[in-house]
Formats: C-alpha cells, structure tokens, sequence
C-alpha cells in the first residue's frame, strides 16, 4: 500500500461507505484529460467526471492558468463587506447567460449548501411579504437534493440513504411528478389544499440524478411553471447537476423554455477544479429582501463564499462553455452511449437504457452491488461507480471517441454483452 494512504487510513472517513467492509480506496497519483492515473501506473477512463463535475477534462491549461494567476493576487478573502473581481464579474456572466431576470447571485461553497439556501429565501421571501406560516416544500419522488439535514427532508424518502433520519427534521410533501393528467391533478389537488403552507416547489429539471437518473420531459416542467403561478407558490429549479451542458443545453432550463423563480448551481460551475455554487434569484426575489428594515436581508454568509480562486475558476470555465466546442461534443458523446449501451437490454435483470445529452444509464430490476462492479470495470480501464439500480456514464466533454468505446465496451462486457449495435 502507498505510503501516505497507509499513514492516513486509520483517520479518514470516506463517503457512503461501511468503513468496516469496504475495500480500499484506489491510489490517485495525477490527472490529465479524462484519465484519472493511479499511483501504481494503471490508467482509468473516468466515466462519471468526478461526480459530474469535470465537464472540461482534467488540469485543462485555461482553468488552470486562470486561478494560478488568482492565486498569486489573492486565494481568499471574506466577502462580508469586501468585494473582489472575480465574484463580481461571474455573477454578472451568470445573470446574463440564465434565462429570464434570474439576475441575483447568491455564492456557496456546495450544492447542498446552495439548496438550503434557496430554501432559506423561499421561505424568507413570504416572510418579508407579511405571509405567515409558508414554510413548507413539494419536492418530487426520485429526487435528490443534497444530505444536509433540510435537503435531506426534500429527497425521495424511500431513499435509503436517508432514513434513518426520518423525522429529525420537518417533514415536507413528496409527491409524483406531473407526468400525466392524473398525477397533475393530484398535484393540482395538493397545492390547492396545502398553498397556505408551501414556500416553493423544486425539482430536478430534465433528469433526477442520484436518485436513479429517471428522465422526465419538458412538458413536466411547463406544468409545474404553470401549477406554482396558478397557486402562488415558488418554483426552484435545482440544476447542480443538470447545469452546464449536461443535457445538451447550457441549463436545462433554458432548453425547457421555464424560467424559474430560483436556480441553484455547483458541480461543474469551475469545471470540478475547486468547490463553488450558487442559488440565483429572479428580481421579484430579490426585491422582497430590498429594504430599509435590516430584519429583512438574508442573513447567511458561507466562510469561503465567493471565494476568489473558486470565482477564477468558473470565470475561465464559462470561457469554455462561451467558446461553444461542448455542444458539438456532448451530441457526440449522446451518440456514442447511446449506441453503446443499447446492447445492454440483451442483459440479465436490466430493464432500461437511456440516454440524454452526455448521460447514458443502465437501469437493473434490483440494487446492484456497487463495489463489486466498480472494482470489475477498474480492472478493465475504467472508472465507473455504479449507485442504486443503475449503472451510468456522464464522462467529461472532452472524452474521445476511443474512450467512450472503452467506456461502454466494459459495461458490455461485464454484463455479457459482446458488441454494440450498428
């Protein structure tokens, strides 16, 4: 074993693990493009982007020049009554990119973090209104939302990951998307009789992700656009990992034609070089909190919120996405997943394939062991962590064609399926 993680195994603790059971971590040494090179020499095609977040490839030289030259300015420093450039000018790039008067930027250090913060103005914004006692969400089945204590509440709570913790915090109401007339009824029925009590509703637009990577249509999103203006309540868009091309648009949002009354962001908001999000309001938000009453700001402020080099980073990533070559890129990767994986139905206990923009997902009838299959497919080149009932890709932009053939030929050939269609 390396050394260092010798040393540090007794101390650290790893994330949705059994410390007890659970097999080493591999032994990272460097990372360049989409290959993430271990310390023992062997290379893997990342397929899942670090959590979905290094949409441009690894150590990419813009991103990489644009925060060491931040660092050597200033790596921190508090945004409590200082302000700097680079929070300053990615706030105005974000507000002119999102759809609509999503103008006002909020910065974090984590997605989940960004979450409970557009929770915290949702509920906050009925409070500066005069409205009493909305302070309660419609969150959707198949969610995720984060494992802070309230995000946790907003998660499908069949979920196992979280519940253990029913009940620590108030519940909230979650419920079918509209997918269909019924289940818009319903929905329909719920605001109706609850509206005294909802702050907003929120969702995943396009796709839930770490609750299985269920699609949705656009449609789904223009009811529920039409739901929260015909009972009053807000609708957040959580789009941590919809964002940033993703799905084949810069926001899922965007390609939806739906505006929403809050959007968080994070994830590749840097292009998964440093930790930064944010939840940006729209002007009507926004102005609830303008006030000569100090009782009326929003009182949050994250220690590294804004943090310069993080700022840098997503400056230099939207460089990236303005400059416009992802797109091209991520209907190439949508082709090869798709013709990839559709071999995959051939497979024992799978029940789905799908794919949308640079995500492609192999859903089982039960839970698959993730350990397992993670250590089979590091053993043919890849690195692919399965969750739940899925196995999925969502490889950085920048992935080759070649890579992706290795990418989807491990899937194939660990669930027994030869060769790709066409």
């Amino acid at each position: 074993m390396t050394n260092w993680l010798a040393r540090g195994a007794p101390h650290v603790w790893r994330p949705y693990c059994q410390m007890k059971t659970a097999p080493a971590p591999l032994a990272v040494a460097r990372t360049a493009g989409a290959r993430i090179i271990l310390e023992d020499g062997r290379e893997l095609v990342d397929g899942i982007a670090s959590w979905w977040t290094a949409c441009h490839g690894y150590n990419h030289p813009h991103i990489a020049r644009a925060v060491s030259e931040q660092l050597a300015r200033a790596p921190h420093v508090m945004f409590g009554g200082l302000a700097h450039a680079p929070a300053y000018e990615l706030a105005s790039r974000l507000a002119a990119l999102l759809p609509g008067d999503l103008d006002h930027v909020f910065f974090a250090e984590s997605g989940s973090v960004s979450v409970e913060i557009a929770m915290k103005m949702a509920i906050q914004f009925w409070i500066n209104r005069g409205v009493q006692g909305r302070n309660r969400f419609v969150s959707f089945l198949g969610g995720y939302h984060g494992d802070t204590l309230a995000t946790m509440t907003i998660c499908d709570p069949d979920e196992g990951m979280h519940s253990l913790f029913s009940g620590v915090m108030p519940s909230q109401h979650v419920t079918a998307l509209p997918r269909d007339s019924a289940s818009e009824e319903a929905l329909d029925a719920l605001l109706g009789e609850k509206r005294h009590e909802i702050a907003a509703l929120i969702v995943e637009p396009r796709i839930q992700g770490a609750g299985g990577m269920l699609i949705h249509e656009d449609e789904v999103l223009r009811r529920l656009r039409v739901l929260a203006d015909r009972h009053d309540v807000l609708l957040i868009f959580d789009e941590i990992f919809t964002g940033f091309g993703r799905t084949g648009d810069l926001f899922a949002c965007q390609g939806a034609g739906v505006t929403p009354d809050i959007i968080t962001l994070s994830k590749a908001l840097t292009g998964g070089t440093l930790p930064l999000s944010a939840a940006v309001a729209r002007r009507r938000i926004f102005e609830a909190f303008w006030s000569d009453d100090a009782g009326a700001a929003l009182m949050h402020g994250p220690t590294y919120m804004a943090n310069p080099l993080a700022c840098a980073a997503a400056g230099a990533s939207l460089d990236l996405f303005e400059a416009g070559a992802w797109k091209t890129d991520v209907a190439r990767i949508e082709a090869a997943l798709r013709s990839g994986l559709e071999p995959c139905r051939q497979a024992a206990g799978v029940v789905d394939v799908r794919t949308l923009g640079a995500i492609g997902v192999v859903e089982f009838e039960a839970p698959v062991d993730a350990g397992a299959l993670c250590q089979r497919f590091a053993e043919l080149g890849c690195w692919i962590r399965p969750m739940g009932k899925v196995v999925y890709l969502t490889p950085p932009f920048v992935t080759t064609d070649a890579e992706l053939g290795q990418l989807t030929g491990a899937i194939r050939k660990v669930l027994g399926v030869a060769e790709a269609q066409g």
